[in-house]
Order: structure tokens, then sequence, then C-alpha cells
């Protein structure tokens, strides 16, 4: 899959809120980038619920369209198609996300995209919508610190890449961050037998763990089972979820993820089994 219809290109947007389709411009691919992080949460439920997904492209698109979204190979995946279905010239990068505590890395972990703008002398953009703790805009592929607090990224070369470059996280995030290899890929399988490790392996970090991440203008979200984590300019607030009634407003009103593979029983189940293991780790706390 290269590209989008024009009736896909069109409810594609409408499901982050656009209405209208612009020339490929600097300022509307920011507007496209912004809408797409806040309104299409990263998120691990159907790797939870042992119900993964594809990430080939067409199935990544087919999330977005049915109301759903991902991880992110599927999140940058689908932004991919969106992007050249508007004009933009994408490029597809190895990349690997550094936890807090390890070694950077370049591993195929993570899919890292890249726009040549034309409108910049073909200078090349930093898009990615598929990072738990994403920058809000496009970022320039030039050295520097962007952002304002509390939300601001470090870009840097790459001490693991050859070339590549990294993108440090705000002090706060979800880790330490992300670095890219330079090399254009002209396909994504390199990334499927990550993706099986992912959303298949005991062994894999989101192995029944309820995670799902939103990031608009004023905040960054994140909901971990029970417990709400708001990072503001004001600081870092932590809510624990109490009911069922609370969790569904939350993953509707903030993350925007109202849950449609599911239906209501197997809603009110994820809930029970979150909370019974909420309940298990609060004990383990306690002692």
């Amino acid at each position: 899959m290269n590209t989008l219809t024009d009736s896909e290109r069109r409810s594609y947007l409408k499901r982050i809120h656009i209405d209208d389709i612009k020339p490929p411009t600097l300022e509307y691919l920011s507007e496209v980038h912004r809408a797409h992080v806040q309104y299409l949460s990263w998120q691990t439920i159907d790797i939870f619920t042992k119900r993964p997904e594809g990430i080939d492209l067409a199935n990544s698109v087919r999330l977005v369209l049915q109301g759903r979204s991902g991880y992110c190979f599927h999140l940058n995946g689908a932004f991919s198609i969106l992007l050249r279905s508007l004009g933009y010239e994408v490029q597809w990068h190895r990349a690997g996300v550094q936890p807090h505590g390890e070694q950077p890395r370049v591993n195929s972990f993570h899919l890292g995209l890249s726009v040549l703008l034309p409108e910049t002398d073909n200078e090349r953009w930093i898009v990615d919508v598929g990072l738990g703790g994403m920058p809000f805009n496009p970022l320039p592929l030039r050295y520097g610190i962007y952002g304002e607090a509390p939300f601001t990224y470090t870009l840097m070369s790459s001490s693991v890449a050859s070339d590549g470059w990294r993108l440090e996280y705000e002090p706060h995030g979800p880790s330490e961050g992300v670095d890219y290899a330079p090399e254009v890929l002209r396909n994504l399988d390199e990334f499927i037998p990550k993706h099986q490790f992912y959303s298949q392996s005991a062994e894999s970090p989101w192995h029944n763990v309820f995670l799902i991440r939103q990031r608009d203008a004023a905040a960054s979200n994140e909901l971990r089972g029970c417990m709400l984590r708001t990072h503001t300019a004001e600081g870092i607030h932590k809510t624990e979820i109490q009911s069922y009634t609370e969790w569904r407003e939350l993953l509707d009103g903030v993350f925007h993820e109202p849950l449609v593979r599911y239906s209501e029983l197997e809603r009110v189940e994820m809930w029970e089994r979150i909370r019974v293991a909420h309940d298990k780790w609060k004990r383990t706390q306690q002692g």
C-alpha cells in the first residue's frame, strides 16, 4: 500500500478532526502531526487482550479508519501513508527507543519517519506520532533544543548509528530517548519479527500491560492500569481510577479511545482484569 484513495484520505483526516486538504507545506504538516498525536493515542490494548493486529500498512490504515489506533508500527506506518497521499516525500528508518537505565540502541523495535520538504530546501524533518512521549510538532533535523518546558526535546548526533540522529525526551518522559539510523528503508519487513516479539512474547515489556498515552498542547497523559499520570506545566499529577464508569469516561474524553473493537461485556471484563491486577500491585507496595 503506497497511497490512499480520496475517500480514505478524507476519512482519515476526519478521524483526526481535520476538515480541509491543503498543499503539502510545513504549516500543514505541523497541523496534521499535532492532530494525529492528540486524537490517536499510543496504546497496548490489543496486546493486553491477546488480540494483536498485524503491522502491514493496509491493516494499520484500516485500524485508523475503523476508529482504532495502536502503537509505533501501526501509528507511524499509517501516518506515512497519509502523508504520502497528501503529497509529502516520506522516508522510513530503523530506530530504537532507550528505556530508563539502559543503553542507546538502534534495534528496529521502533519505526522512524522523516519528511523532505522542498519548501525548506529539501531539509529533512523528523515526524513521529508513534512514540509514547512524542513531540507535538515536527522537528527539523538541526541539532538543538526544541519545545517549551516542561516538554523540551534535545536533538543531537546518535552515538550508536553512524550519521544518525538522536532525540532525547523531556526530563520526565517515558524513556531516555530514541536513536534513528539514516538509511532509507524500502519496506517494513524487518519490523515484523520485532512486532511479533512485542505483541506475543511473554518477555515483551507490554505483556499483560494495559498502557495508553496521549499528548496535546498542554499536557502529556498516561494511563497504566488504574493509574493516570498527567504532566503539565504545573507538574506531574497522579490519580487512581476507581470505577468502571470513571475509566470509560477517561478513555473516551482524554485518550479518544472508545474501545470500538470490544463489546460491552468485553470492556467490563477488561476493566475487572485491570482492577484485580492493580489491587494485587497495591498489596505488594503496602507489604
